[in-house]
């Protein structure tokens, strides 16, 4: 099979998905790996170390024209759309839920549509939670920046100080994100409190920071109660494929204090705050109500290096199965594959997708 690395080209994305180790291994099962010159410098890989794993540097064009499977990070963007041929499967990260332009794209191209974060094994996303992580454990460090006060912020020092109480932080979701920024938060000091649907996952974090964060019901009542003098909020809520229901309204904000900080994480699914939209890592806040919003779409992206060796790290062997087997056998044959699927031969594949798109 040849596949196909490209260079991102979202703003600030420095990541890469493959590594010169993933391409060894590839073209030692007899596979032809295209990269695209200076696809992996961001992430400190050279075309050099791309070479001399087996990989052949090509230009952008060439690579989608010639490749049979496209593995990225991030999304095509519409400076990509002309590349995209028929027949062509694409394996990334999609969140196409928020993003009809996108889908119709995939759609009319009779694109095959992987998406990593869609792709289940034993109930859980195994691709999409190395990023998580680090999205995660990056919340509360992002937060704790901009609450300065010539950020913007409230003048809050996160961990207190002698005599003075430390911050207050409000998770909402307690799957893979909002547990880690739990305990970013925790061990910062800071007034950790998680909100989720789910009971019995509540009764895991509780048992997990052995009572250090205070967990409780995610209802409309505890947001409003909690979020009125939190410093922070992160918004951690997942459905996979789907679109991110609002938990925050905008009507909410006024009663939040003033120079307090959003970082939604979901804002790849569109958000779980009304007023999210999505930014960059060079322009990552802006402003409503007196609140400041942090909703970059890549947060990983800002280390590269980490997160490009975490995620290829999980989904190399994938890769390796597509390749090996053949797209079309390896979706036929394998469940987690068929999961990932999203688009397939001009239809919508994955239901909650679907959904998404009938309410758009």
């Amino acid at each position: 099979m040849i596949i196909g690395v490209p260079k991102e080209v979202k703003t600030e994305e420095f990541r890469v998905g493959v590594t010169p180790f993933g391409v060894r291994e590839l073209a030692g099962d007899g596979h032809a790996v295209l990269v695209e010159t200076g696809a992996g410098v961001g992430s400190g890989f050279y075309d050099n170390e791309y070479t001399r794993a087996g990989a052949a540097l090509v230009r952008k064009d060439e690579l989608f024209r010639r490749a049979e499977l496209i593995v990225k990070v991030k999304e095509p963007l519409p400076q990509e759309y002309d590349l995209l041929r028929e027949g062509l499967a694409i394996f990334t990260y999609l969140h196409l839920a928020p993003n009809r332009e996108l889908t119709d794209v995939l759609l009319k191209k009779k694109i095959t549509g992987l998406a990593y974060e869609t792709l289940e094994k034993d109930g859980a996303l195994p691709l999409l939670a190395p990023m998580s992580e680090i999205a995660g454990r990056m919340a509360p460090l992002v937060a704790a920046h901009y609450l300065q006060k010539f950020k913007g912020g409230s003048g809050v020092l996160v961990t207190g100080a002698s005599g003075v109480k430390a911050g207050k932080i409000v998770v909402l979701g307690a799957g893979v994100v909002g547990t880690n920024a739990a305990r970013v938060a925790e061990r910062l000091g800071m007034d950790t409190v998680v909100l989720n649907k789910g009971m019995e996952r509540l009764r895991q974090i509780d048992e997990l920071f052995r009572g250090r964060v205070t967990t409780l019901p995610l209802t409309r009542q505890t947001i409003e109660e909690e979020i009125s003098d939190a410093d922070i909020i992160v918004g951690a809520i997942l459905v996979p494929g789907g679109r991110t229901p609002v938990f925050i309204t905008r009507d909410m904000l006024k009663t939040m204090r003033k120079g307090s900080v959003i970082v939604d994480v979901s804002v790849d699914q569109g958000g779980c705050v009304e007023t999210t939209k999505p930014t960059t890592h060079d322009e990552p806040v802006y402003e409503v109500d007196g609140i400041i919003h942090y909703a970059v779409s890549n947060m990983p992206g800002a280390y590269p290096r980490t997160s490009t060796l975490a995620l290829t790290n999980a989904t190399l062997p994938y890769v390796k199965l597509l390749a090996n087997t053949g797209i079309e056998k390896a979706i036929e044959t394998d469940r987690s594959v068929r999961t990932s699927m999203n688009t397939y031969q001009g239809k919508i594949t994955n239901s909650a997708l679907a959904e998404a798109m009938e309410e758009r």
